[in-house]
């Protein structure tokens, strides 16, 4: 197996998982002024535009935390189309308004269209995620949180006043049952690929 090798844009991915204010910065000085123009020429204003930027740094920045992201293309090219498909969802959400689009025909590098897709794929998968996790009980999602940010099940104990054995054993039941609600979702069933 070839090993994917990073593009030297890595260093935006990484200033953005680790809040680099100079990094986000240049991102919005960069990057954010070709999506608004995209955006706003293409039936939304400029709060629309900022929502959507928003929302695809927030799931840049999940999957760079999550799954360590390897950029293999260019910035650019990977933002703007992350941004434009956000788009163009929110329009098909609301199709009861003419829309005009206006798109450049630009040549896209089947490794933008591969992250691009990694990234949607990334973002449903944890979207069903969230959303079973609020279906757990409040017990459940106590220990399941402390889990996820506690470096030892002790100190989980010792937070919840707990024994160990319980909080083992709590959490062994409850990732099952999370386990057990998205693997019967009809959601997961969709992303399965």
């Amino acid at each position: 197996m070839i090993e994917k090798k990073g593009h030297p844009d890595q260093m935006y991915i990484d200033g953005l998982s680790q809040n680099n204010t100079a990094v986000i910065q240049s991102i919005y000085k960069k990057f954010v002024p070709k999506v608004k123009y995209y955006i706003c020429t293409n039936s939304g204003d400029d709060d629309q535009a900022q929502d959507v930027v928003q929302e695809v740094l927030i799931t840049i920045y999940n999957q760079a935390k999550t799954n360590g992201l390897l950029l293999t293309c260019p910035f650019d090219a990977y933002f703007f189309l992350l941004c434009k498909r956000r788009w163009l969802n929110e329009l098909k959400k609301s199709s009861n308004k003419e829309v005009t689009f206006r798109d450049e025909n630009v040549s896209i590098e089947e490794s933008v269209q591969e992250m691009t897709f990694q990234t949607e794929v990334f973002e449903d998968k944890q979207s069903l995620f969230d959303e079973m996790f609020q279906k757990l009980g409040e017990k459940c999602q106590e220990v399941l949180k402390l889990s996820f940010v506690t470096k030892t099940m002790e100190e989980v104990a010792e937070i919840l006043n707990v024994t160990y054995g319980y909080v083992r054993k709590k959490k062994s039941l409850c990732t099952g049952q999370l386990t057990e609600m998205i693997q019967q979702s009809n959601r997961y069933k969709s992303l399965k690929r």
